[in-house]
């Protein structure tokens, strides 16, 4: 770009407001049939101590994506997640340091592969969706909105597998998806709409720890999806 335009721009720019942007995450795990999110004790003012979801400001050289990816690997030392962006939150007074806009996304964890080592170091916790209690500023509608997000997801689109290990059985698969919907689901009609869709692989291998007959493990397909996906396919669990 010419310098004569390079002057103009940035007496343009200069003249607009500095407003500060930054990503929050709401990071989301299953086990023991229920849905989790990460939760911190923040660990600077303002509202030191209060209990906050994940977040950092968007970085000179980054996008938005990179950002969030950076805020996940930073607390849970898993990369390579399934995320999606929620939505931009810009309340004029939503932050009281100072002018902030917000952009919050969701990221679909294995537990399995969360390292535990970094709970202590970032004074964080796994806790219930359901019994969060009050976070900082408007954490809480960025959760309440991510939920009700989350849900639409999985009603037409397997995501939910994001939150499963790579080997999973059906009764498995069938709890995390009664703990996101938050009712039960009929086992015959729920495992007919599965097969239908033809994106698992059954293994030979059994899990014989809740029961002495042993329930066949199953891995997602992940290939088959999206070709399907290519084709049109409209899937529903529900």
């Amino acid at each position: 770009m010419p310098k004569f335009y390079q002057l103009i721009m940035l007496n343009y720019y200069g003249n607009e407001d500095k407003i500060h942007v930054s990503v929050d995450c709401i990071i989301l795990g299953f086990k023991d049939k229920e849905i989790n999110v990460l939760i911190i004790k923040r660990k600077f003012e303002p509202l030191k101590g209060e209990r906050s979801l994940m977040g950092g400001f968007v970085r000179r050289n980054e996008s938005l994506d990179e950002t969030v990816m950076r805020v996940v690997a930073d607390y849970t030392g898993v990369e390579n997640v399934y995320m999606e962006q929620v939505g931009a939150y810009g309340a004029v007074d939503r932050d009281p340091a100072g002018r902030v806009i917000s952009v919050v996304y969701y990221a679909l964890i294995d537990m399995q592969q969360f390292d535990e080592k970094l709970k202590k170091q970032h004074n964080a916790e796994w806790v219930n969706i359901n019994s969060v209690g009050t976070l900082i500023l408007d954490h809480n509608r960025f959760l309440n909105d991510t939920i009700r997000l989350l849900k639409r997801r999985t009603a037409n689109r397997p995501v939910g597998f994001n939150l499963l290990p790579e080997k999973f059985t059906l009764p498995q698969l069938q709890s995390l998806y009664e703990a996101i919907y938050q009712k039960n689901l009929d086992k015959r009609n729920f495992r007919k709409k599965i097969f239908e869709m033809d994106i698992l692989e059954k293994l030979d291998e059994k899990d014989k720890i809740t029961s002495k007959r042993g329930a066949y493990y199953y891995k997602f397909d992940k290939e088959k999806y999206d070709r399907l996906l290519e084709d049109g396919f409209s899937f529903s669990f529900i």
